[in-house]
């Protein structure tokens, strides 16, 4: 039982590299073409291919030929890096011999796509330039469908991120006090995430006190805690480069009555929610479940998001879990169960928690105490 789920660890096997599951889901393409332009034009599928933990590889690119074969192609500056991870690397020094690499990995591919959402125009062009004769394709949803299945060392590794910021969280309550500022508390929740062996933030902390809690996506600023005030943290760090993220809501001193209800139909509707979470599943239906907790009752509209949304090494990725998602889950899936309220001019509740989806039905990789809590 986890959080009062059944649920099982089990995930369905997964036969090839990443390279070759790629392009297996790639329908119609020779190829497909990851190109890191500088920042922000930085590609995590890159580093799902190529599985290094290391390097920036600006001007980099990762090559999946017919047939699976990865191809590295870096700079002096990266060779390093790319030699401790997977796939066949080409060291370049020239414009020349980058573009004869990319030649060579590319002989003979008609259709070659792209990750439309990440990759410059420019480097798009470079490569239609460089390989005569080729077209260009829309990837995306290849690439979707292959990372939103997460293998066991994927898995692991969120573990491992969830942890970290579980940790945290059960920490928060000890960091409040009256007149403490939601900037000072984002530093000492980020830096201990860090110190607890957190690689970087998933995404810039959230701290939101009082009235600025019905803001889902407020940025700390100076306020300072006051009796009765909410206090709700949206965190998450990284662990091997993959994802934590969880949001947790507690109160100093004894809130409105109207935020006390708000909390426990917020807690109800989670679990709705995450009793719908297995693989064949309808991502929609998790959003549904939760959504009629929250309108049957009298905060009806106040649910201003989707439910969830797919986790890996971004904290956003393809996975849509909002009432008019399409989708459907498979074991493997990591997702993000996230309903709330919000009252402008009162305050905010939201609970967050990552959720592994399995054979079996779900497994939440988060853990803190989820009662309302009043320091």
């Amino acid at each position: 039982m986890v959080n009062g789920f059944t649920s099982s660890r089990h995930v369905l096997g997964m036969k090839g590299t990443r390279a070759e599951r790629l392009i297996s889901n790639a329908d119609g393409m020779d190829a497909v073409v990851i190109a890191n332009g500088g920042e922000p034009f930085l590609d995590s599928t890159f580093w799902y291919l190529s599985e290094s933990n290391n390097g920036v590889f600006e001007g980099s690119f990762a090559i999946v030929s017919p047939g699976g074969e990865l191809h590295i192609i870096v700079s002096q500056l990266e060779e390093e890096a790319a030699r401790g991870g997977k796939g066949t690397v080409h060291v370049y020094t020239t414009r020349q011999e980058r573009d004869d690499a990319i030649k060579e990995a590319l002989k003979g591919c008609r259709k070659v796509g792209f990750n439309v959402q990440s990759v410059p125009y420019a480097y798009v062009k470079y490569v239609e330039k460089t390989v005569e004769g080729i077209e260009v394709v829309d990837a995306t949803k290849a690439i979707d469908s292959t990372v939103s299945v997460k293998d066991e060392k994927e898995i692991e590794a969120t573990r491992r991120a969830c942890a970290i910021s579980s940790k945290v969280a059960g920490e928060i309550p000890d960091m409040l006090s009256e007149g403490c500022t939601e900037k000072q508390v984002v530093a000492r929740m980020d830096a201990r995430m860090r110190e607890l062996g957190g690689t970087g933030n998933a995404f810039d902390t959230i701290a939101a006190f009082g009235a600025y809690s019905s803001e889902p996506h407020h940025m700390p600023c100076d306020y300072a805690l006051r009796k009765g005030d909410t206090a709700l943290f949206d965190f998450g760090t990284k662990f091997d480069r993959y994802c934590s993220d969880m949001t947790r809501t507690v109160f100093l001193g004894k809130p409105p009555e109207v935020l006390e209800r708000a909390y426990e139909v917020v807690r109800e509707a989670q679990l709705a929610g995450i009793a719908e979470y297995r693989d064949g599943a309808e991502a929609r239906a998790a959003d549904l479940a939760a959504r009629k907790i929250i309108d049957d009752s009298e905060f009806k509209g106040r649910f201003i998001h989707s439910f969830g949304h797919g986790i890996g090494m971004d904290v956003h990725q393809a996975i849509s879990v909002s009432p008019r998602s399409n989708q459907v889950l498979k074991a493997g899936n990591i997702v993000s169960a996230e309903p709330g309220i919000y009252l402008p001019g009162i305050g905010g509740i939201r609970i967050e928690d990552t959720v592994l989806i399995t054979e079996g039905g779900c497994e939440i990789l988060t853990s803190f105490d989820h009662s309302f809590t009043v320091i």
